[in-house]
């Protein structure tokens, strides 16, 4: 793979949007300093992150990635909205697209997709699991607040002591109202969890990344 964002439209995926590039740098580096061999990625979209993940993880040993997602779409994806989008198509084109990465991947990759509301579907993943089993999770769902401090709770308990949490949109300020914006739960969630995560402070901040420390 090349160093670029993502994988591009030789490899014959459908990529629509690239909001993935920013933060290239900041992934390069936690990837080659930290063992992940388990993935679970909550917004998966149209499976541009999923697919960067799988080649460049894959390329060391076995990967499992678990993707929850309504793929419903947020405000922003409706129709009138800044990202109007067909979700159905969006849905069709991350299945693909997981399918070429899985499939062109050096090691076995295993892709579970729970299709539902992100406190449904990390649920499931609790009720699954039982215990800490991920060494990362991607926090890329709903925009919303409460939504956001409610999925980084939830995804805290499977998230192995060691592992990471990378935030995104962290600065995001497509809505003026403070609840519609990621900022103030990640704060919230980092700030009541402070003695068991322990922000990354090297690393530039469009998205927040932070370590696990303590259960």
């Amino acid at each position: 793979m090349t160093d670029t964002s993502a994988p591009e439209a030789g490899d014959a995926y459908e990529f629509t949007t690239d909001w993935l590039r920013y933060n290239v740098a900041n992934w390069r580096k936690i990837f080659s300093e930290n063992r992940i061999e388990t993935i679970l990625e909550i917004g998966s979209y149209e499976g541009r992150s999923t697919c960067w993940m799988i080649e460049v993880l894959s390329a060391r040993a076995a990967l499992e990635v678990s993707c929850v997602d309504s793929w419903s779409g947020g405000d922003e994806h409706q129709v009138g909205g800044r990202f109007e989008s067909s979700m159905p198509e969006v849905e069709r084109r991350f299945d693909r697209n997981v399918t070429i990465a899985s499939a062109k991947a050096a090691h076995k990759v295993t892709v579970k997709k729970y299709k539902n509301l992100s406190n449904l579907g990390l649920a499931e993943v609790i009720a699954e699991r039982r215990a800490p089993y991920f060494d990362l999770v991607y926090v890329d769902g709903s925009h919303h607040a409460p939504d956001v401090l409610t999925d980084s709770i939830m995804a805290f308990h499977v998230l192995k002591v060691g592992g990471i949490m990378m935030f995104d949109d962290y600065l995001w300020r497509l809505d003026p109202h403070i609840l519609n914006q990621p900022k103030i739960a990640i704060d919230s969630f980092l700030n009541v969890f402070q003695e068991k995560m322990v922000v990354m402070h090297d690393l530039t901040i469009r998205q927040l990344y932070a370590r696990k420390i303590a259960a």
